[in-house]
């Protein structure tokens, strides 16, 4: 008896190393990239409409759009992992300061507005999906939004990676039925799409156009990469920022490539590529109420996984300034109360026409996130991180 047990120990202990090694592997690589896409992929994004107007109107020439918003990511995501494990800075508040100095608050302006306005249009496509699609209320869809997000948050980080984990494996096997779906009847228009090389949508258009238009899509979603600043604590070497931002990349690219082809199965119709939803339509020519309603199932994770990414970037936030002033950060109540706020906050500008009128600056807020992130980061940012190697 005492030998099997002898036996079993070594066995058993080895099985427990295999898999917290496997877990740490995966909070170390993945888990960052899932963080990044389960919040890029909300609203516009998992509709179609983006891809359509950065990739998919295109047509064939839509191949060098993905490249450049492929590496663009992971390009952006392995110098902010990297600076962010060299100076131990987990939260964008204490990033900025140390990456732009004083200029730190001008960020912070544009990040929470930002943050403001993503929720209010993520809130307004909840309302439009449930009352289209499910013949809900409009305020049951935004309300259902933000009990889950208010749970969310106040459940907290360990909560939040579990969701958004299990999130991806609904987000990924959805987007892979959906394009499977649609393209088993339309894969021949595809090919014969990249046969011609068809840009007809677009008109015109020259290979560098294309390759800035993907630049610019990396450019407008620099907002995400905060969201991701909470689970960066797990990567101690180099190897686990370079590695976890090339994952990063391919994570937000791949439903890209899949609504790409799909739309592209349908290219050039009108009907398609210049509806508000893309996914809707082509996916109601498939046929099948199950199938529409599977879809909204998605839509509306996505739009829950969005809000609770951006919210939680600015809990953080005020959690680390709380600690820096030596008071206690937010708990748990009050997380889900500031949570709630926000939501609801959102969910009226986008009803009263507020939002309208504040989107007007989104694109100057853009640029803002290019001027005060991306060229700080692809220099200053690159400089130290280079110098720190070589010290």
């Amino acid at each position: 008896m005492s030998t099997g047990t002898l036996e079993r120990g070594p066995l058993t202990l080895n099985v427990e190393g295999q898999t917290l090694d496997l877990k740490n592997r995966f909070q170390q690589y993945v888990l960052p990239g899932i963080i990044f896409q389960s919040v890029l992929i909300g609203g516009a994004y998992a509709t179609g409409r983006e891809i359509v107007e950065y990739g998919a109107k295109f047509g064939a020439k839509g191949v060098w759009s993905i490249l450049a918003i492929g590496a663009g990511f992971s390009l952006m995501a392995v110098l902010a992992y990297e600076f962010a494990r060299i100076y131990r800075v987990y939260d964008y508040r204490h990033f900025l300061k140390s990456l732009i100095g004083p200029l730190w608050p001008l960020f912070d302006l544009i990040y929470v507005v930002m943050v403001v306005i993503t929720i209010a249009v993520v809130s307004a496509a909840s309302g439009r999906v449930v009352e289209e699609v499910l013949g809900w209320s409009y305020w049951a869809g935004v309300g259902l939004v933000i009990v889950l997000v208010g749970v969310l948050e106040a459940g907290g980080r360990q909560l939040i990676e579990r969701f958004k984990t299990v999130g991806s494996v609904v987000l990924y096997g959805g987007f892979v039925v959906f394009a499977g779906l649609v393209l088993a009847g339309t894969w021949d228009n595809v090919e014969a799409v990249f046969a011609r090389g068809d840009a007809s949508y677009a008109g015109s258009v020259s290979v560098g156009f294309v390759l800035f238009t993907g630049i610019l899509y990396v450019g407008y979603n620099l907002a995400v990469l905060p969201s991701t600043f909470f689970v960066l604590d797990y990567q101690t070497e180099r190897r686990h920022t370079v590695w976890a931002g090339i994952i990063t990349g391919l994570l937000a690219t791949v439903p890209f490539i899949l609504t790409y082809l799909a739309v592209l199965g349908h290219y050039p119709d009108a009907e398609v590529l210049g509806a508000q939803v893309p996914w809707l339509v082509m996916l109601g020519k498939v046929g099948g109420t199950g199938l529409v309603i599977a879809y909204t199932v998605v839509i509306l994770w996505t739009l829950v996984e969005t809000c609770t990414g951006m919210i939680h970037a600015v809990v953080r936030r005020i959690d680390a300034n709380l600690e820096d002033l030596g008071r206690p950060v937010l708990s748990p109540v009050q997380t889900g109360a500031l949570t709630v706020g926000v939501l609801v906050t959102a969910a009226i500008l986008s009803r009263v026409g507020l939002i309208a009128l504040v989107a007007q600056g989104y694109g100057a807020m853009a640029y803002g996130f290019l001027l005060l992130f991306a060229l700080p980061l692809l220099t200053i940012g690159l400089f130290r991180i280079v110098r720190q190697r070589h010290q």
